[in-house]
């Protein structure tokens, strides 16, 4: 029977079962099986419990060339005695790795040889991990393990060069962990000034006079920060439990404050709206009642004074608001369109009435201009009689009407006043008298002028004439004016 080789070995990690498995690098006969991986939690509400850590990010896959030690590679850090027993050079130095019992040689060595590749597998799938931007989270645990295992000299290969390797690995890794600190810290910063910025705006639309707020948009851009601060959780980095608390707290609050605002804003748009109604029916019972009258003008009053208070009354819902005006107006068209059409009958018996008055008119209008005073008022009085017989014409065309009347009314009053004073007696003698006087004084102006002229003063001869000449001609309009 075969013995079981004498390995000092121990059973390589779960972690580099899983890195070695990830690339299909051989694993050690040792190794257990990787165990399934967990199912993921459910993402918590955000009003309901702390939120989740943040998922890792994806990793790329990364490429990398297994390593496989030959023989003749193997024989050169390695060797077997006589009883089996393995060892391993580094540098000037031996070291015992274990023991092979029933095989030859070749097989001891290849079999360490193998445990090497296992190690050198998984350092060189951490290097192309690292190299690509992948760090693990375990990786200075697992270097640290791979180290004891080198250390330890628990296989056949060049040690010092894999131990060399484990090193710069190290120094990268830590170069690496802190870059992707400095990610992870911007990320975070970034995270938290959009969670900010979604908290800000939300307390912003919550302060806003509930009065001044255009609800339905302000609800929209609600719902649509709830839905960002959602995003951000589940996908955006962790910050700490007292910066998440506090704010979702600051962003509950806003949502509660706004939400409460928006009810009692619409509880009393309700009240408004029922009172409005209550009013409105009112004045639509009020025009339905004054809808029959036959009272034009009063009524149409009376309709000109509801409509105002209808437009002082505060608006009822939409729906309703639409179904009280049509009730309003329907009762008002039952009253204007009945008046119309009695005013449609009336204005065809005045658009009759007009017929006759325009031959009336023109009629008249032969009178003009006034020669015979008397003949003229007695013409004009039968034309007059016969106006007024016509009855009335279309309210349109009453002033134009009216006016030609009276134009020929006013001609014939102007010569009979001119008439008048023309023969008045008592006129005529005022103006015999002041002719008189007239007279008198050209005749006292020309004894003064003959007077300044026998002096031979030049300049009382010039007073004199101008004097005469002034009341010469003023006679002269008087005597005109006499004719």
């Amino acid at each position: 029977m075969d013995q079981k080789p004498d390995d000092t070995t121990q059973p390589t990690s779960d972690a580099e079962q899983a890195a070695a498995s990830e690339q299909g690098a051989p694993a050690s006969a040792e190794a257990p099986a990787p165990a399934e991986a967990p199912t993921p939690a459910e993402t918590p509400t955000p009003a309901e419990a702390p939120q989740a850590p943040a998922a890792a990010p994806s990793e790329k896959p990364v490429k990398m060339d297994a390593v496989a030690t030959s023989l003749e590679e193997a024989r050169r850090f390695g060797r077997v005695d006589e009883e089996g027993h393995v060892f391993v050079l580094v540098g000037e130095n031996e070291y015992a790795v274990g023991q092979y019992p029933g095989g030859d040689a070749d097989e001891a060595l290849l079999y360490f040889a193998k445990k090497h590749d296992d190690v050198a597998n998984q350092v060189a799938l951490l290097e192309a991990r690292v190299a690509s931007g992948n760090v693990p989270g375990n990786l200075t645990k697992t270097l640290q393990q791979i180290s004891l295992q080198v250390a330890d000299h628990r296989f056949v290969g060049d040690l010092e060069a894999l131990a060399a390797r484990i090193e710069s690995l190290r120094e990268k890794a830590a170069t690496a962990q802190e870059a992707a600190k400095a990610r992870t810290a911007e990320q975070s910063a970034e995270s938290l000034k959009a969670r900010e910025a979604v908290v800000a705006e939300a307390e912003q639309i919550a302060a806003k006079d509930p009065a001044k707020v255009q609800w339905k948009q302000s609800s929209a851009r609600m719902a649509e920060l709830f839905d960002e601060w959602q995003r951000l959780q589940k996908a955006g980095p962790r910050q700490s439990k007292s910066v998440e608390d506090g704010l979702w707290k600051r962003f509950r609050g806003a949502r509660t404050a706004f939400e409460k605002h928006r009810r009692a804003h619409f509880s009393r748009l309700d009240a408004d709206h029922a009172e409005a109604k209550a009013v409105k029916e009112k004045l639509i019972k009020r025009a339905e009642e004054l809808s029959t009258s036959t009272d034009w003008g009063v009524t149409a009053g009376k309709y000109r004074d509801l409509m105002t208070e209808w437009k002082a009354a505060k608006r009822a819902s939409r729906k309703d608001d639409d179904a009280l005006w049509a009730r309003f107006r329907a009762a008002q068209d039952v009253f204007f369109n009945a008046r119309k059409a009695v005013n449609e009958e009336i204005d065809a018996e005045y658009r009759q009435n007009l017929a006759v008055k325009e031959e009336i008119l023109k009629r008249a209008q032969s009178i003009l201009p006034v020669k015979d005073v008397s003949a003229a008022k007695k013409q004009f009085a039968s034309i007059r009689d016969e106006w007024e017989a016509a009855g009335k014409v279309p309210r349109k065309d009453i002033g134009r009407m009216d006016a030609g009347i009276r134009k020929i009314e006013d001609a014939i009053r102007q010569a009979e006043r001119e008439e008048w004073d023309r023969t008045n007696p008592e006129t005529q003698a005022r103006k015999d008298s002041a002719l008189s006087q007239l007279d008198d004084s050209l005749a006292k102006l020309e004894r003064a002028l003959e007077r300044a002229e026998a002096s031979g003063d030049a300049k009382a001869i010039a007073a004199a004439k101008e004097e005469l000449e002034t009341k010469r001609s003023l006679a002269e309009m008087f005597r005109n004016a006499q004719r």
